[in-house]
């Protein structure tokens, strides 16, 4: 038993890490692709489709697909919750396109270590959840940090914040609908692959269109966007449901390290001052937010609590 279970977390750790690992690295694929931004997203969101569709016949699962989306046709709230999660989807994959290829992919990072602590934000605004002492203190930290971005580098980081938060708002959709990962890959590529395919084709009849013939290498990358798009998403699936919550919330730091160093080493992008402190701002929020539940926290915010009670007890002179 206790072999199974040692299996089932390696195997989990394997898919997790993949799935960052790729996500970490895709601004190498983004700037290799010289295409404008819009055509990217529609080529992205066709492939995924077309891609996701050959994955359910391969695995032969189109039974688990055609009742999941029974379950999404019969429930309007579910329905509403697919279409606000393809919408949400398409503008993040949008900004962070548009952004990788305006050498941004530092902001891009910055986005999505704060992304966890906006998640929290949205649960708190939305489900009604409160937030813990540390978790007080570690959004004081972050907000440092955004805050200090934009007085130094004289403009607020919009990237990072639409691609927080966007992200954060798909998570929120995709609790609601709750179906199995691989229907819902398909189900939010296909809602909005008409527009994709209507635009694909208009530019097409404008011949401004980079799918052309004579154009392969840019043309096999535009179909290979549907496969690094729908890969990590399945990995990432895969982990999610064999590791437990705090593993999954550990790993996720991965990718945007990665795509840090590769904004930094790779493609030469500025790392100020400013950018350090904003950082170190919001690394130390999230150290603070992760570490949050343990015993040692715990006991400190207890203390804490204890005297600031005990001071405000003491009779002023």
């Amino acid at each position: 038993m206790q072999n199974i279970h040692s299996n089932t977390e390696r195997a989990g750790i394997a898919s997790a890490a993949g799935a960052y690992l790729i996500w970490g690295f895709l601004p190498i694929y983004w700037k290799l692709l010289v295409v404008p931004a819009d055509e990217i997203l529609a080529h992205r969101i066709m492939w995924s489709f077309f891609f996701m569709v050959f994955i359910i016949m391969a695995t032969k699962k189109a039974d688990a697909f055609r009742k999941d989306w029974s379950l999404l046709v019969n429930n309007s709230k579910r329905c509403i919750g697919m279409i606000l999660a393809s919408l949400l989807i398409s503008v993040n994959w949008l900004t962070y396109i548009w952004a990788v290829n305006d050498n941004r992919i530092v902001e891009t990072s910055f986005g999505y270590y704060i992304n966890p602590l906006v998640s929290v934000m949205l649960g708190i605004i939305v489900l009604k959840e409160r937030l813990s002492f540390w978790q007080t203190v570690s959004f004081l930290i972050a907000a440092i940090g955004v805050l200090n971005m934009s007085v130094h580098l004289g403009s607020f980081p919009w990237v990072a914040i639409v691609l927080a938060i966007t992200f954060g708002l798909y998570g929120l959709c995709k609790k609601m609908v709750n179906v199995g990962a691989i229907t819902s890959i398909t189900v939010e590529t296909l809602i909005v692959a008409p527009i994709s395919l209507l635009y694909l084709a208009y530019l097409g009849q404008q011949g401004t269109g980079s799918f052309v013939p004579g154009n392969w290498t840019v043309s096999w990358l535009l179909v290979g966007s549907g496969i690094v798009t729908a890969v990590p998403l399945l990995l990432f699936a895969s982990g999610a449901n064999r590791l437990p919550l705090a593993v999954m919330g550990f790993l996720q730091y991965l990718a945007p390290t990665i795509a840090l160093a590769v904004g930094v080493v790779l493609y030469n992008e500025p790392f100020t001052h400013t950018h350090l402190v904003s950082f170190s701002c919001i690394w130390a929020a999230l150290a603070i937010f992760s570490l949050s539940k343990t015993r040692p926290f715990i006991k400190l915010e207890a203390v804490l609590i204890q005297r600031f009670l005990k001071k405000q007890q003491q009779p002023s002179e």
